[in-house]
């Protein structure tokens, strides 16, 4: 099967590259734009086609995906800085311009990598153990939640019985190798002594989702007859409490816990503040600020997911536990560059 990969230089991108050229039946091409670092991919570039060019860029999409039987697509623009138009372009626009080009093509699969954070409301709470059915929000909590939402549902709208769609959502994609993710992100906060403890009292539950395990949802929803049209919720087999679980991690590594507790009430005047500061267009393309709307959300609201769906459709389950998963990460965090970056 010959498959064409975006975002291949991402975390989950890269490893998602990396098991099927080790799987060795996918021919396997990537789309990466000239300054792109490839560096996570140096074991297998000599193994995979790279075309150069971006999601933008209609000609580069058709060159990308010639004679390619199934497109995993996992770029996306993800930062907290961003004007809408930004994530629209980034986001939803470069979604459907690849979606014609693998239709045109004759691509027969496409496989999207969504996020539950697609169905966040913006006034919303918890959301406990949800499935599928779960509809979108009518407010979203910022310009990330909304155009995953409009490109999610643009890929399920394009199946056909020629073309089979589906939308993956797993969240807090985490696991060695990491330089960029949620959980690097915190330890690097809890390593400066700037991360407080967000949670109110309250117990934080979350289902994470290991690269291991979302990369192998990807490969069993590329060949199966069921997904079609359909979106599936993909996570761990563990739930986690958020809090203990960050107070663990940090203090095995060395790192100073989350001790500092904030009123709530004094983290949504400073959230309005910061989000009235973001409507200027300098600020929101140029700023990451210390606490946003959608940060605070995701670390103070619960957010737990049924995987039945997936396991139905096409055999999903967990290929690794959150302990091994987490020896490897501690021991990757304690040699690898982003443990230099942290400590120095």
């Amino acid at each position: 099967m010959k498959a064409l990969v975006t975002g291949a230089s991402g975390f989950l991108g890269g490893a998602l590259v990396r098991r099927l050229v080790r799987d060795g039946n996918h021919e396997v091409a990537i789309l990466v734009r000239p300054t792109s670092n490839l560096r996570d991919l140096a074991p297998v570039l000599g193994q995979v086609r790279i075309v150069t060019g971006d999601l933008s860029d209609a000609q580069s999409l058709d060159r990308a995906a010639t004679g390619i039987d199934v497109v995993f697509h996992s770029a996306a623009r993800v930062d907290e800085r961003g004007t809408r138009a930004q994530f629209y372009a980034e986001n939803t626009a470069a979604t459907a311009r690849l979606l014609a080009a693998a239709r045109s093509a004759g691509a027969g699969r496409f496989v999207f990598v969504s996020s539950p954070s697609a169905l966040m409301d913006r006034d919303g709470g918890d959301q406990i153990d949800i499935d599928e059915s779960v509809p979108y929000p009518r407010r979203y909590l910022n310009h990330y939640c909304e155009t995953k939402a409009e490109a999610e549902r643009l890929v399920l709208q394009a199946n056909t019985p020629e073309f089979t769609t589906c939308a993956l959502r797993p969240r807090a994609i985490w696991g060695a190798g990491d330089r960029s993710g949620p959980i690097v992100r915190l330890l690097e906060r809890a390593a400066a002594g700037t991360l407080p403890d967000l949670s109110g009292g309250h117990e934080v539950y979350a289902s994470l989702c290991h690269v291991d395990n979302i990369v192998d949802a990807c490969v069993k929803a590329a060949t199966s007859e069921n997904v079609g049209g359909k979106a599936y919720f993909i996570a761990d087999a563990e739930q986690t409490n958020v809090w203990r679980f960050l107070v663990r991690i940090a203090t095995e590594l060395g790192y100073q816990p989350p001790r500092r507790k904030l009123d709530p009430r004094l983290v949504r005047a400073i959230v309005e503040i910061i989000e009235n500061l973001r409507r200027v267009p300098y600020l929101a393309t140029h700023w990451t600020p210390p606490l946003s709307r959608y940060s605070v959300a995701v670390m103070t609201r619960s957010g737990t997911y049924d995987t039945a769906a997936a396991t139905r459709d096409f055999g999903y389950r967990p290929v690794i536990d959150r302990d091994t998963g987490m020896t490897e990460l501690k021991s990757w965090l304690r040699t690898g560059e982003v443990d230099r970056r942290i400590t120095r």
